[in-house]
């Protein structure tokens, strides 16, 4: 992960950032990952679906400033 990353207590991300060595930098750094296991994983990892959730809004809100 880079080292310029703000100061978080959690990342929440989308299927793309799921991978073994993304949560272990993110663990490493102690940072929860909040991030869909992909459809690939033979056992779903578990992700807060609530704060999941937010997510969308931020995309909305983010996809709006743009238009």
């Amino acid at each position: 992960m880079r080292d310029p990353l703000p100061a978080a207590s959690t990342l929440i991300a989308d299927r793309g950032y799921d991978s073994n060595w993304c949560r272990q930098a993110l663990e490493a750094k102690g940072v929860a990952p909040c991030i869909l296991p992909a459809k690939s994983r033979k056992t779903p990892l578990d992700y807060d679906k609530s704060l999941y959730r937010h997510r969308h809004k931020i995309e909305s809100l983010s996809a709006k400033l743009k238009d």
